[in-house]
């Protein structure tokens, strides 16, 4: 119903130095992670060496109930994922984690990223006979690391052997019967981190954010091309592949990430405040209140408000209760559909000249919609500040961006000719230039707004390719 940039996954995972309820562990991590995900969600528990596992379509809360955390039972070992689909579509075996059983052992795998070369190592494992259950790149991963742990002695020895032939983002967690290993792509386009519990646990997860709600303190990421393996001996690490730094995605700070996450040593919060107030520098405007659009653009608002001096305001209100099951309205009701996500706060916008900050525009129908909410509740001008610089391309490595033809930005010449579309009296972005004061670098991603990619992505899949490929066998 909302064009907008959707999360891509998040990964969470613990290593008990005894039986523990590990489930219940991954479960909180989950949760704490959802924003990430809102598709499907699954745990899978190693107890002995055994692997159990539940997974299914819905949030962590529709999926895990007591009952199913039971049945998972005690275990020292758990990895768990919320997913949204940027590779694979809707299949139930895309549902991660991945289980896999080979004649070394088994495995649990959870990733978060996508692959440039997904298709390409489709191809090369099908033609050695490899079987495909589902369709996306997470399964390639799989394949390729068994493959390596065919012909080597351990599993994070694989894991070093296969990192050179999967191209493009991936921040993973592997259980096997007696080791956690976590890796991430020598890029680091999605962050990972590592936190430690008061009892000796060792925990991973895609944010900070999430070790907090089992107790666990941050120690630090996982670095980019890093593998990270714990064990009954302890915790050590694999450098093989380790770059100075980084290229991770920008928009983790903008959007994606929880503000109350750490991400590379930046907190998020800071990031977004620090954005807001770069853009009253590059884009003052006279007004009375500065409002923020739930939720990723409420801090940016706070930085612009502190730095312009113009009052900040509440000027939505965010209906709390919509979740993945919300009946999608027919097309002639959709004008209206919005004010069930979102409402405006007459109380605070009317009669005045108001700022909206939000964190990005992708087609535009939303802003256009949301924009209309303030007219309604009688703001007098509406001036939009966006958060991020303009988007212009697609993103390959785990953001599910529109594509180009489809972004307001390429069916317009200029940034006055997008405000008129979206109904605003005056639109600015945040200066491309300027990212590097998110976080005082500027080694991220930003090819979405620059075409220019860390890696080559010339021969990178479409999202659904390999659905698209496989409705075509089966009509």
């Amino acid at each position: 119903m909302f064009d907008s940039v959707h999360e891509e996954c998040g990964v969470f995972g613990i290593y008990e130095k005894k039986r523990a309820d590990v489930a219940s562990s991954v479960y909180f991590g989950l949760y704490a992670l959802q924003h990430r995900g809102q598709e499907s969600c699954g745990i899978a528990v190693c107890d002995d060496g055994v692997i159990s596992h539940k997974k299914a379509d819905g949030l962590v809360s529709e999926v895990f109930g007591k009952q199913e955390l039971e049945a998972l039972g005690m275990g020292n070992m758990a990895v768990g994922h919320v997913r949204y689909s940027t590779f694979g579509g809707k299949n139930p075996n895309n549902i991660q984690p991945l289980v896999i059983r080979h004649v070394k052992g088994n495995l649990a795998l959870v990733h978060n990223g996508n692959l440039v070369n997904a298709a390409e190592l489709r191809r090369e494992f099908e033609m050695s006979g490899a079987i495909f259950h589902g369709t996306s790149d997470t399964e390639a991963i799989t394949y390729a690391i068994v493959r390596e742990r065919l012909k080597c002695g351990s599993t994070e020895e694989a894991v070093e052997n296969a990192m050179p032939k999967i191209k493009g983002a991936y921040s993973c967690i592997l259980m096997t019967a007696t080791k956690l290993i976590a890796f991430r792509d020598p890029d680091g386009f999605r962050p990972l981190c590592i936190g430690r519990t008061r009892d000796g646990a060792y925990v991973i997860a895609s944010e900070s954010c999430a070790l907090e709600t089992v107790g666990a303190v941050y120690l630090r990421d996982v670095r980019a091309g890093e593998i990270v393996v714990v064990s009954e001996i302890g915790i050590k690490s694999i450098d093989t592949h380790v770059r100075k730094k980084s290229n991770i995605c920008i928009f983790e700070y903008i959007y994606f990430a929880r503000p109350d996450s750490v991400i590379e040593g930046v907190s998020v919060h800071h990031a977004r405040v620090k954005a807001g107030e770069i853009l009253a520098e590059s884009s003052p405007v006279d007004a009375d209140i500065v409002i923020g659009v739930p939720d990723s653009g409420l801090d940016a608002a706070l930085g612009y408000a502190n730095k312009s001096g113009i009052p900040y305001g509440i000027g939505f209100i965010k209906n709390k209760y919509i979740g993945r099951s919300f009946i999608q309205p027919q097309q002639n009701q959709r004008e209206n559909a919005v004010k069930i996500k979102l409402n405006a706060v007459r109380e605070s916008v009317c009669g005045k000249r108001v700022v909206m900050i939000d964190d990005s525009i992708v087609r535009g129908t939303t802003s256009a919609r949301i924009i209309r909410l303030l007219r309604e509740a009688g703001a007098t001008e509406v001036h939009v500040r966006i958060s991020s610089p303009m988007f212009l391309h697609s993103c390959y490595f785990g953001t599910d961006i529109d594509s180009e033809e489809n972004l307001i930005a390429g069916k317009y010449d200029s940034v006055e000719g997008i405000a008129k579309a979206i109904g605003a009296d005056t639109l600015a972005y945040l200066p491309v230039e300027k990212l590097c004061r998110l976080a005082n670098r500027d080694d991220f991603c930003k090819g979405c707004f620059t075409g220019n990619y860390p890696i080559d992505v010339s021969g990178a899949s479409g999202k659904n390719k390999f659905d698209e490929k496989i409705h075509k066998k089966n009509p």
